[in-house]
């Protein structure tokens, strides 16, 4: 009997699909102020992948941004997006003022509205939250040897498809296992 054979590009596929698993461990076990855990996370792949990168490539018509057409071809060009997003509208109960209220019981009870890509007021404790989780993905990605870059286009275009839909704020991660790293000397 022969021994069993994992051909590339199947091993390398399910490899950024397991890598991207402990990517959303490494987000969900990051320090969060108070020990309060809003952060949301998702893997995309497939064809929602690709809805996410024919999205941006919508906004990047009706916004005439090259920097929505370059991401939308690195999206398209991964295996997986990594989505990671906040429950930024809740306070982290600190009262410091930096949303623009002057406690967190105003900042809460404010009506919270629709930016151009992100919901807001949010609450700057929740947007540290945010970027230590993205840290910690991307450095997760990065000891698996999987090439990733975070990217903030990729959560506006999941926002608008109600992907994470309780989040006022989503970044994304795009991975990928290629000979060169494509997120990196893009035009």
């Amino acid at each position: 009997m022969s021994p069993p054979i994992i051909e590339s590009k199947h091993g390398e596929k399910e490899a950024l699909l397991e890598a991207a698993e402990f990517m959303l461990i490494a987000a969900r076990t990051a320090p969060k102020t108070a020990g309060i855990d809003d952060i949301l996370t998702l893997i995309v792949y497939g064809k929602d992948k690709d809805r996410i990168a024919n999205k941006m490539r919508e906004m990047a018509e009706e916004r005439k941004s090259e920097g929505f057409r370059r991401d939308a071809k690195n999206v398209k060009d991964s295996e997986a997006v990594v989505l990671i997003g906040v429950r930024g509208s809740k306070s982290g109960g600190i009262n410091c003022g930096a949303c623009g209220f002057k406690d967190c019981a105003e900042f809460e009870k404010a009506k919270k509205k629709l930016g151009e890509d992100f919901v807001g007021s949010t609450c700057l404790f929740k947007a540290l939250d945010l970027g230590i989780a993205l840290g910690s993905a991307a450095k997760t990605a990065s000891l698996l040897n999987v090439d990733n870059r975070i990217m903030y286009r990729i959560g506006t275009a999941a926002l608008k498809l109600k992907m994470l839909s309780e989040a006022t704020v989503v970044m994304g991660i795009p991975i990928s296992a290629k000979g060169k790293n494509i997120y990196f000397d893009r035009k």
